[in-house]
C-alpha cells in the first residue's frame, strides 16, 4: 500500500518538475484515502514556506476541518527539512513515509531528527526507502538538466 501512495506523491513531484521547481511531492492519507496533496512552489509563488509538505498539510487541514491530523500518514518523495519536520510534529501526523534521504538538510534522521525528539510533545513513526530509486532519480534528473541549461 505504501508504494501506491508514494506513486501519488511522485505525481505531485512531477507537477513541480513541470514548472521548474525542485520536484518534491507529498500526499497525506487517512483511512486509505488521500486527504491532502502538495508540491514545491516556492520559486513560482516567491514564498519560502511553500514546500510540498506544508502545502499538503494545509490541504489536509482544510479538508478535514482542523489543524490536528491524527491517524494520518504523509508520503513524501524527499526527506523533510527542519521547517517541514516541525510542521509535521505540530500537526500531529502519525506516520511519515519518505522516498529518499536528504543528507544536506534532512530533519527526519539524516542530519537532524526533529520528528522523533523525545523532548517534544509528539513523535512520528518514520519509514525510509519506499520507491527510493524513483524518487532519487527524479531529483537527479532535474538537477542534471538545471546544470546543463546553466552552461
Amino acid at each position: 500500500m505504501d508504494e501506491i501512495f508514494m506513486m501519488e506523491a511522485l505525481k505531485e513531484a512531477k507537477k513541480a518538475y513541470e514548472i521548474n521547481e525542485v520536484p518534491i511531492g507529498a500526499v497525506i492519507v487517512r483511512n486509505g484515502e488521500i486527504v491532502g496533496k502538495g508540491f514545491n512552489q516556492k520559486e513560482t509563488l516567491k514564498d519560502a514556506t511553500l514546500h510540498a509538505e506544508i502545502s499538503a498539510i494545509r490541504d489536509a487541514c482544510k479538508n478535514l476541518g482542523g489543524w490536528r491530523l491524527p491517524g494520518c500518514t504523509m508520503y513524501v518523495t524527499l526527506e523533510p527539512c527542519p521547517m517541514c519536520a516541525g510542521a509535521l510534529v505540530n500537526s500531529r501526523v502519525e506516520r511519515l513515509v519518505i522516498g529518499t534521504r536528504d543528507f544536506k538538510t534532512g530533519a527526519c534522521g539524516s542530519v537532524l531528527n526533529i520528528v522523533q525528539m523525545e523532548n517534544l510533545n509528539h513523535q512520528i513513526d518514520v519509514q525510509f526507502g519506499v520507491l527510493e530509486e524513483e524518487c532519487s532519480n527524479m531529483l537527479k534528473e532535474f538537477f542534471a538538466e538545471l546544470r546543463k541549461y546553466k552552461k
